[in-house]
């Protein structure tokens, strides 16, 4: 079960990442900068590494 939780989270996480590079391309309230930012940020699965850096096993 482990394994396909896994799985489903490493198909998830690239549509998540297109799907707010989309966003934010159609977004005209913030430049350029915040955008390349955000952008680049997305692409890091945050909060599994928090979890894990906290003393915590993922999954």
């Amino acid at each position: 079960m482990k394994k396909v939780l896994e799985l489903v989270l490493c198909i998830l996480h690239p549509v998540a990442v297109v799907l707010i590079w989309i966003h934010l391309a159609r977004r005209s309230d913030i430049g350029l900068g915040p955008k390349i930012a955000w952008a680049i940020f997305s692409i890091v699965p945050l909060v599994p590494f928090v979890y894990v850096l906290t003393g915590n096993d993922f999954i």
